[in-house]
């Protein structure tokens, strides 16, 4: 797992350039064009009333810009992000001194927000709504509850798993938004400007290419660009092309269509094993040697969206589109 190319989930070799990648104004923010723009209202209209933006929660696929998102509205604001994530949060406690050490219309970033403990996100809850948090002072019979005021804050959740936040939780955030896959024009845009800060020159068709196969992520954008960059100064004049890119990007097993060797593996298998299915979650894992929870979390999202892969009551088939791109022959069955 940790060892694909095209991985969406942020690993050490995206944290050291991602920094220096990321935009910092709206304005400089490619792609998510409504999302944009809503906020660029609300962040106004927040500015204007000297007043803490409300509660933002971002989701969607991994890479799609949630943190970046979340670092931008606090430049737009003017304010301080405290950043952390749901699981790093274990005790109500650590909670309470995060929210309390907060100063006046900060930000604070939560990763993974549904991935909180059910004891920490209550704490949340008057925290969101008063600004206040309640504190239990004392144990037994004079144990007795004190309420602390907060700074006016705002609370940025992010989660890759939107379905698995609490009601209670997901109502109590006033702006929602889902980040989209982005077009191979928008990742072009992206690659071409990652470029120019990585200082590696790359012409047009070498850009768009690198966008056809970057599975509509920036995070793997900026990691592909990063990776054929080597190839470029290595074997070539250092200067990205089409031909350098298809070169590149065919020694590293990923495809015109960005699937790479594990998922053609998992289309193969069904065509090959089980006539291109039906066939269930649990004896294609065991098929492939892989995790069932893997298969679907990881890999069947983007082999469905793009039509490879369909989901049925009796279970995985593939299309017409798979025999397609992998030069089979559609069965007359």
């Amino acid at each position: 797992m940790s060892s694909r190319m095209i991985e969406t989930n942020l690993i050490e070799e995206d944290i050291k350039i991602e920094g220096s990648l990321r935009p910092q104004t709206l304005d400089d923010y490619i792609g998510q064009s409504k999302i944009k723009e809503n906020l660029k209202i609300y962040i106004e209209a927040a500015k204007q009333r000297h007043d803490a933006l409300d509660h933002v929660l971002f989701y969607g696929p991994p890479g799609l810009g949630k943190t970046t998102l979340a670092g931008i509205i606090a430049n737009e604001m003017g304010v301080h992000m405290k950043v952390t994530s749901g699981p790093a949060i274990e005790k109500p406690g650590e909670m309470a001194a995060i929210l309390n050490n907060l100063q006046e219309g900060d930000l604070l970033f939560v990763d993974e927000i549904h991935r909180l403990n059910r004891q920490v996100e209550e704490v949340l809850y008057p925290a969101m709504e008063d600004y206040a948090i309640d504190i239990m002072i004392g144990k037994g019979a004079s144990a007795r509850s004190i309420r602390l005021d907060l700074p006016h804050f705002t609370l940025v959740g992010a989660t890759t798993r939107a379905g698995l936040l609490t009601a209670p939780l997901r109502d109590r955030f006033g702006v929602i938004h889902r980040l989209e896959f982005y077009s191979v024009e928008e990742l072009r845009v992206i690659i071409q400007h990652s470029a120019v800060i990585l200082g590696v020159k790359i012409d047009e068709e070498g850009a768009t290419e690198l966008a056809r196969r970057s599975r509509g992520t920036p995070r793997l954008a900026n990691r592909i660009l990063k990776r054929v960059r080597d190839f470029a100064q290595v074997k070539y004049d250092g200067v990205i092309t089409l031909d350098v890119a298809n070169i590149a990007l065919d020694l590293m097993d990923v495809d015109k269509m960005g699937l790479d060797h594990i998922d053609r593996n998992i289309l193969c298998t069904m065509i090959d094993k089980f006539k291109g299915g039906p066939v269930g979650l649990d004896t294609l894992a065991a098929a492939i040697g892989e995790d069932a929870g893997t298969i679907e979390d990881v890999y069947e999202p983007y082999l469905i969206k793009n039509g490879f892969l369909n989901r049925t009551p009796r279970g995985r088939v593939v299309t017409e589109r798979t025999y397609h791109h992998l030069g089979l022959e559609i069965p007359s069955d």
